[in-house]
């Protein structure tokens, strides 16, 4: 009788190595919790043996361009800065931890380019940090914003 009850219910067999994300999105800017979200995406990553895209937002910032702030330098040293964390945080495990990772910067807004980097890169899941700033618990914040969209599994790191 169990053979046939098997037969019956064939989605029960365990099947190793076929499921779980194999993109995982994670935002960084440079903030405790960003880090945080980083250091989270990655052991994910480590984990499921998924590919860890590492996404930068630089913000476009026209009224600060037109009143002479080096904007575009500013956040191209951001983005250089981070990548030199990030690799000096895999350089430290390498060997222990092997994860594949990705850097990839998107302008504009943090949430469209959140959004943009997870369809191109077609992300199985997108991981962010919470919100350090007190406005966003009254106008909502990036991650709430991902979570109302619903297209992927959105993980919130404190």
């Amino acid at each position: 009788m169990t053979e046939q009850h098997e037969q019956r219910t064939p989605w029960h067999r365990f099947e190793r190595g076929t499921d779980g994300p194999k993109v995982i999105v994670v935002g960084v800017d440079g903030s405790e919790s960003s880090l945080r979200a980083a250091a989270y995406a990655g052991g994910l990553a480590r984990r499921q043996h998924a590919l860890l895209a590492v996404v930068y937002v630089q913000p476009v910032l026209a009224a600060g361009a037109a009143l002479g702030a080096p904007v575009a330098e500013t956040t191209d040293e951001i983005a250089e800065d981070l990548i030199q964390q990030i690799r000096e945080a895999a350089e430290r495990v390498k060997g222990i931890f092997e994860v594949r990772w990705e850097f990839h910067t998107f302008r504009g807004d943090p949430y469209n380019g959140l959004v943009k980097a997870a369809d191109e890169l077609k992300a199985d899941a997108v991981v962010v940090g919470a919100s350090e700033q007190a406005g966003h618990r009254i106008i909502g914040s990036v991650a709430v914003r991902l979570v109302k969209a619903g297209r992927w599994p959105v993980t919130v790191v404190p």
